[in-house]
């Protein structure tokens, strides 16, 4: 129990001292902010490995894409994901629920580093003009955008099916696809039970080319990361 006291302690106040330092960052070029999202993907990884002892492990590293656009499909179970594969990858582009960006000064963040923000509930103008907005950060960055097919983080052996808007981005950016399996809720799930000992695992699965029916596509992704999440069990 202390040590996963001091884990959320020392976490947060981690985040929010890195989140003040760069405050001034917000008046200054992205990368320097995006420089900051990567040290808190550092952080993220050295208090679990400290208070937690967790053990992180990098499978399929060959399989990342290089030298051309891609988007990545991730499977969703924790906040490890979204603050550690800045460090793995070329500071993603997060395609999020519009609540994030409301949040105060974390919301600046994400607004400031490009992310796009969807709002579940409502059909409105920002959300019909979704994909249009994501073609415009593919085309003017080298940054992947990623996207949690999901939708929302889920408990570990909870397999929901994937959100048709996968298959659409696929479809619509007409690039490659880098489907990840990461376990993390296994250490630190949705329903805040941390627990000790434990080992994340993140699997870079092979590229998916484009080409494929957006429906085909998001049965296969959604299968081969499922089939991979149940290999780690």
């Amino acid at each position: 129990m202390i040590r996963k006291l001091l884990f959320l302690f020392f976490f947060f106040l981690g985040i929010s001292i890195i989140s003040i330092v760069f405050l001034p960052a917000l008046l200054m070029p992205t990368k320097i902010v995006l420089f900051g999202g990567k040290i808190m993907g550092r952080w993220t990884a050295f208090c679990l490995k400290i208070f937690l002892q967790t053990k992180i492990i990098v499978k399929g590293k060959d399989n990342i894409i290089k030298n051309e656009k891609f988007f990545i499909a991730c499977s969703h179970q924790s906040m490890f994901e979204t603050f550690y594969l800045q460090t793995i990858f070329n500071s993603p582009i997060f395609i999020l629920k519009h609540e994030l960006i409301k949040i105060p000064i974390f919301g600046w963040y994400l607004r400031k580093i490009g992310s796009v923000s969807i709002n579940r509930n409502k059909i409105s103008k920002d959300n019909l003009g979704l994909i249009d907005k994501i073609k415009k950060s593919v085309k003017i960055s080298d940054r992947p955008v990623i996207i949690f097919p999901q939708g929302t983080r889920v408990l570990p052996g909870e397999k929901i099916p994937f959100k048709k808007g996968v298959g659409r981005i696929y479809d619509e950016l007409n690039i490659s696809c880098q489907p990840i399996a990461i376990n993390s809720g296994n250490v630190w799930p949705k329903n805040g039970k941390l627990n000790i000992n434990k080992t994340i695992i993140i699997s870079i699965l092979p590229a998916v080319k484009s080409g494929m029916s957006s429906v085909d596509f998001t049965s296969y992704i959604e299968d081969k990361i499922y089939n991979e999440l149940n290999s780690m069990n």
